[in-house]
This record gives C-alpha cells, sequence and structure tokens, in this order.
C-alpha cells in the first residue's frame, strides 16, 4: 500500500469567529512522506503538477486535521477531486475517541516526547519575510511527527497526550488502517494518468 502522509501550509489575514476559513486560505507550501521511496519533499505552489501524480497513485492519504483543513484547501488547487483518494486523518481518529479534537503539539510531545518546531502563525510570518525554505522545512518537520504518530499508533495501539499533567493514552482502532482499499472510492485520475 502507497500511502502518502501530508501537510500544507497557508497565509491568510481572515479569521472567521477564532477559526481559520479554509475558502480565504493561499496554500504557501506542500510536505509529503511517501510510504514508497521513504522521501520526504517539499512543493511550492508553482510545484503542484509534478504532485499531482504523485496523489493519484496514492493508495491512502495521511493527515493531521486532513478532512477538514488540508485536503479542501488543497482541492481548491487540484484539477480533479481529492475526496476520491482513501484518507485517514488521525485528528479524527483522536476525535472520535475523545469527543474533542487535541493539538498535534500535545500528541506529539506526548507520545514521542517531542514537539512540532514552530505553528502556523509563525510559518505564515517567515513566508512574508521571504523565507520560503524555512517553510518548507517546518511543513516536513510537521509531516514526520504525523508520519511517525501513524506509525506508533499502528504498532501500539495507543497514542498519548498531555492533560493538564499526565499523559494520558488513547486507544486507536487501527484496523482498517492497512485495510484493503476495494473499500475507497475510485479515483478520478483527472490528469489522464
Amino acid at each position: 500500500m502507497r500511502a502518502i502522509t501530508f501537510d500544507i501550509e497557508s497565509i491568510s489575514d481572515s479569521m472567521v469567529r477564532g477559526h481559520i476559513d479554509v475558502n480565504e486560505q493561499e496554500l504557501t507550501v506542500v510536505a509529503i512522506h511517501d510510504s514508497e521511496t521513504g522521501a520526504y519533499t517539499s512543493f511550492f505552489k508553482e510545484d503542484l503538477p509534478r504532485l499531482w501524480p504523485i496523489l493519484e497513485r496514492a493508495d491512502m492519504l495521511i493527515g493531521f486535521n486532513s478532512d477538514t483543513f488540508d485536503i479542501p484547501l488543497l482541492n481548491r488547487y487540484y484539477p480533479g477531486d481529492l475526496t476520491h483518494i482513501r484518507s485517514l486523518d488521525l485528528l479524527s481518529e483522536v476525535a472520535k475517541v475523545l469527543g474533542r479534537r487535541i493539538r498535534l503539539q500535545s500528541i506529539a510531545e506526548a507520545t514521542l516526547g517531542r514537539g512540532k518546531k514552530g505553528d502556523g502563525l509563525k510559518a505564515g510570518e517567515w513566508w512574508k519575510e521571504g523565507k520560503r525554505d524555512k517553510v518548507a522545512e517546518y511543513c516536513i518537520e510537521d509531516v514526520r511527527l504525523t508520519r511517525e504518530l501513524y506509525d506508533y499508533a499502528l504498532k501500539h495501539g495507543i497514542l498519548k497526550y498531555k492533560d493538564l499533567r499526565d499523559k494520558r493514552d488513547i486507544k486507536i482502532d487501527t484496523s482498517h488502517w492497512n485495510g484493503s482499499s476495494a473499500d475507497a472510492p475510485a479515483m478520478t485520475h483527472a490528469l489522464g494518468l
């Protein structure tokens, strides 16, 4: 199974009721881990035509908050429909168990012993300062954390998070994660691959 773990960074000056409005965001960079090659790669907006064939050959997309943010935003640039690719959103998996959302930072620190190297707001500042490579590196690190959390959950059946001062386990049902993609919708192959 070829899995693409991914994250995107974006910029915008708009917020709606304290939340980022996906429709007001402009994509700056996409970072991926390709399970077939083991490589971490980043793509700026002008490089997206090189990303599409990779995504179209994926059996599954893996992200964190990807179903409600990354995929809808990336879909605005994609010539097909990315929702036709099977996806796994680690944040959704956690929310199913806990009934609430937990930040990537909290899960990564508790599970892996290290956290993010910044945040989306800081990445937006770097972008505006012309530090494109720094934004790409930050995005790749988020992909690395997401991929390592995915692998950890597969191996141990849990993720961890910080709840005030205590670390708590989140029992994750991973039985469907590496299953057949036969249940997934067919790909659009909008690029004629």
